[in-house]
């Protein structure tokens, strides 16, 4: 899609502002690109955007005389929707759309998209792999870490993108169609943004909108809201379950993963042949293979994709093992929901640290699947005390507070002895002390290896 002689606002200036503002001025928009902080780096910025000489840079204060003249306008994920300055463009007919919408627009071949509160990063990767190995051009973009607007230039009608799609991305989707998607769960996260459970659902859930009955949606059959769900959508629906056996869609039966077509059911592989711990991803693994499914993949090449897949970083990866101690970083465990899956993963007992910025999240359910393999709780960040509250309510006393990562490490090699793990799963995002979650696994990992 071309955008010559249209005057397009970019707002962020993140790697996604930066790849929708280059795109734009590729084709051919009269581009402003827009940061409020006034602590931006314009030579940053500047330099990043060097091919794009024609795009003008604003940081601080926005000229409100350019709403007027905006014929579009394309936010970061991070830019929050009811943001007066977005709610002035909407009143003022700007469309606004976010980086996804523009990529989307502008791309060619076939998107598979994957959401849900936890599991994401995994299930995108692997099913990247599984398309990689059979399709001659994949792609995988979003919020994996790759601006989706980075490859569209590569893309063919060929090609299949494989898109981790968060619900900060789906609040500014309009057209965006996905030949199959997968809603991986619905649990309690970035309710301050969201405000309200009911209005988290329906973002997660608007990721079908424009789907129709010859695509596919794969959908969690434990999680009761996705059943509900289910029920009224137009493409059709692949449910998986880790906990029965169903009667069409990929399930575990015991230490199988097994697919059933609604004739016949076909072990696609067993649990001990995967590289993955918890039962949290053998869900994901099912997800993957059920959207591969769709995509015809053939189960040979879906079998050996995903019996050779190892574990993205940052989610239960281990680290290393040091006198009898196995360290893990699940620093994407970023809420109490994935933060339960990085426990139950655990098979040793464990000293877990935890805390860091407050999303209101309540922790009493986190604390409860401790299920008596954690030791002690270390804890760092703005919600220490929140969370050592909780815990103390559900009865868990054995608690430590440390005033940075680094500590929290130390602390943690001296309390725990041979045949122990310790666990960075923090059940909290890493803003106030960390730029995102990979500085905080990337630095936990440095802090062990240097024990």
């Amino acid at each position: 899609m071309q955008y010559t002689g249209k005057k397009v606002c970019v707002i962020g200036s993140g790697i996604s502002g930066i790849g929708a503002a280059a795109l734009l001025s590729k084709r051919g928009a009269d581009v402003l690109l827009y940061d409020g902080n006034e602590k931006a780096d314009r030579a940053q910025i500047e330099g990043r955007l060097a091919e794009f000489p024609k795009v003008q840079i604003v940081i601080g204060e926005f000229p409100k005389e350019v709403i007027s003249t905006l014929d579009l306008t394309v936010i970061s994920p991070g830019v929050p929707v009811e943001l007066p300055l977005i709610v002035e463009m909407r009143a003022a007919g700007v469309k606004i759309w976010g980086e996804v919408e523009l990529a989307y627009q502008c791309g060619k071949g076939k998107v598979v998209a994957i959401t849900g509160t936890n599991g994401k990063t995994t299930t995108t990767a692997l099913t990247f792999e599984i398309m990689k190995n059979y399709f001659e051009s994949a792609f995988v973009v979003g919020n994996i870490g790759t601006p989706y607007t980075s490859v569209v230039d590569d893309m063919t009608e060929n090609s299949v993108t494989v898109a981790e799609i968060s619900s900060f991305q789906l609040e500014t989707i309009e057209a965006f169609q996905p030949m199959a998607s997968a809603i991986l769960n619905i649990t309690p996260d970035h309710l301050d943004r969201h405000k309200t459970m009911e209005n988290y659902i329906a973002v997660k859930e608007s990721i079908v909108k424009n789907q129709t009955a010859e695509q596919t949606c794969v959908l969690n059959y434990e999680d009761e809201e996705l059943r509900r769900f289910a029920k009224t959508i137009e493409p059709k629906v692949i449910f998986f379950s880790s906990m029965r056996t169903l009667p069409e869609g990929v399930y575990l039966d015991q230490d199988s993963i097994v697919y059933h077509d609604g004739k016949n059911a076909v072990v696609v592989c067993k649990t001990d042949e995967l590289n993955l711990l918890g039962r949290h991803n053998h869900e994901n693994v099912m997800a993957a293979i059920a959207l591969a499914i769709s995509m015809e993949v053939p189960l040979s090449v879906i079998r050996e994709t995903v019996m050779n897949f190892v574990a993205v970083e940052h989610r239960i990866e281990f680290v290393q093992e040091k006198n009898g101690v196995a360290y893990y970083n699940d620093s994407k465990g970023t809420n109490p929901d994935a933060a339960i899956k990085g426990i139950q993963a655990m098979n040793r007992p464990t000293i877990l640290i935890g805390g860091g910025y407050d999303k209101n999240s309540e922790y009493e359910e986190w604390i409860q699947a401790f299920d008596g393999k954690v030791r002690y709780l270390v804890l760092i960040g703005q919600t220490r005390e929140k969370i050592a509250d909780a815990a103390k309510r559900c009865g868990f006393h054995d608690i430590i507070f440390a005033e940075t990562l680094e500590e929290a490490v130390k602390i943690s090699a001296q309390k725990a002895g041979a045949g122990d793990a310790v666990l960075l799963s923090p059940a909290c995002a890493s803003w106030g002390m960390f730029k995102n979650y990979e500085e905080r696994g990337r630095m936990f990992k440095d802090y062990v290896r240097n024990l």
